[in-house]
Order: C-alpha cells, then structure tokens, then sequence
C-alpha cells in the first residue's frame, strides 16, 4: 500500500547512516566457537574447551541481544480523526511500518497487534520480509468504529507477550491517564521494555475553532454545541495538564514517552524519536 511504501522509502534512507539500531538491547551474549587464528586475542579462549580438546577455540560474542519488536496500535474511533491530510490512524500506521521495516532490516523479529476495547488481531513475532507485507495489508484493512479500552488491552497484551521484549504503544490515548499508566507499569513488572508515542491531531492540542460549533462525540460520547471561545482555554490546559500526566507518569516508570501531532513530516519526527530512544538511559539495558 503507499503508506507502507512511504515507510520503506523513508527508513531506507535512515538505516544508511545507522550504525546500530536504537531500538535494540546490549547486553553482551556468548554466540559460539571458533578455531584459533595467529593474531587472534588470546583473552577470548575457551579454556574450558581446551582442557577437554586439547584445541584451541575462541569465543564470540554478539554485541547485541535479537531484539523481539510488539508494536501495538490503537485502531479505535477517535483514532480516525483528522482535519488536514492523515489522519491519527494513518500516521500511526506510518510510524508502525517505519519501525518495522527498521527492526526486520536490522535483522530483529517484530509482531503487530491492533487493538481498540479487545485486541483486534496479531501477528506473531517474525523477522521475515514478508512480516512486513502482512502487516501493511492487516492494518491498511483492519478500521473499527469501537471505543478505546487501554487497561483492558494492555492487561491481555501482557498475559499474550511470552518473550520480552520491547513494547512500542502508538495510541491518541483518549482514556483514563491513571488506569493507562498503572497496566503500562505492570507491563514493565513483566520484564518488558516499553515505549508509549503519544499521536495527535494539531485541532487537539490548539484548540483553533472561534465560531460557534458542533462538536461530535467520539466513542459513546454526546455531541456538544457551543461558542468555542467560552471553553478553550480550560480545554488547552487540560489537555496540556493530561500530556504532562502520561510523560511525567511514563518517566517514573522508565518509559519512553514521545508525543507526535499529524502534521509533522515523519521525515523529521521518525529521526527524533529514534534519537531519544537512543539517548534514555536504559536503551544500554538487555531483555
């Protein structure tokens, strides 16, 4: 589809400069043997081996554990909003192909699950090239016109993730803060690392209409009519007061929090949140 090619296009020309992956763990593993070479580092002999053998073998390392990828991605009502080119759903899959079209071509396994009051589907963890093509044509198919339920889909999400990994959640997380941040840190209890990307509509955050409107509820909510004017500094500063809730939540449980709005180039706010993955302090953690 063309959103999943937009993404291969853009992470081609990110992997290029990429050294390592951000998104992965580093702790240092043992990978296998290998003959003796002249030259080689004799601190790096099996001398284990050379006691049964009488051979001398080296020890390699990987420098970095495989990495298992869960991206999850809210596929519920509000999430179809938009009042200028994508809408939240769409930049959210954009996001989601990027970074698994980055973690299959860093050799890494990832899995999708779309969700919205249940999970909706899965796609076990693989790092095949065709996982991507499975993914672009499941979520370019899958829209519901269901409410959002987080603390229910994270709950099952947590009992489902049998190997850990690092959990990316890519959501409008129009839902209760307390309830989102209390699954996401028993989903860190489990052993999972977890980054949250916070995705919105600029119209939800600046609050731009000045003439009377009416606006219509999303996910069971009423319709309201009503002179803007009258409600949007209380609605500015609540949405602020709720955006710095889940980032200083998501700080005390050492997650990544990213917040991205619509009409932002993905070009430039893949980059950035790949940079401050790389630069949180628990990036040098293994799973």
């Amino acid at each position: 589809g063309p959103l999943g090619l937009r993404a291969r296009t853009l992470v081609e020309g990110l992997v290029s400069g990429l050294h390592r992956s951000p998104l992965r763990g580093h702790s240092i593993e043992f990978a296998q043997h290998r003959e003796y070479a002249p030259g080689d580092d004799l601190r790096q002999v099996d001398w284990k081996v050379y006691a049964r053998s009488d051979k001398h073998y080296l020890k390699q390392y990987e420098d970095e554990t495989s990495l298992t990828c869960y991206l999850l991605v809210d596929h519920s009502e509000s999430m179809l909003y938009g009042n200028r080119g994508l809408s939240k759903l769409q930049y959210a899959q954009l996001i989601a192909f990027s970074l698994a079209y980055l973690v299959i071509e860093q050799r890494d396994f990832v899995a999708l699950m779309t969700f919205s009051d249940v999970i909706d589907d899965w796609l076990p963890p693989s790092g095949s090239p065709v996982q991507f093509e499975d993914m672009v044509s499941l979520m370019e198919r899958a829209v519901n016109h269901r409410k959002t339920n987080l603390p229910s889909v994270l709950e099952q999400a947590t009992q489902r993730l049998s190997r850990r990994g690092l959990v990316v959640l890519i959501s409008d997380l129009l839902d209760d803060a307390d309830a989102v941040l209390k699954s996401l840190r028993l989903l860190r209890l489990s052993g999972h690392d977890a980054m949250l990307i916070h995705v919105l509509d600029r119209d939800e955050v600046s609050f731009p209409f000045d003439t009377m409107s009416r606006f219509e509820g999303l996910e069971d909510l009423p319709h309201l009519v009503t002179d803007p004017r009258l409600i949007a500094a209380s609605y500015r500063r609540a949405m602020a007061d709720f955006c710095r809730q889940l980032e200083v939540g998501c700080r005390q449980i050492d997650i990544d929090y990213f917040r991205v709005l619509t009409d932002e180039s993905l070009a430039s706010s893949l980059p950035r949140l790949l940079a401050a993955r790389s630069s949180a302090s628990h990036w040098m953690r293994g799973y």
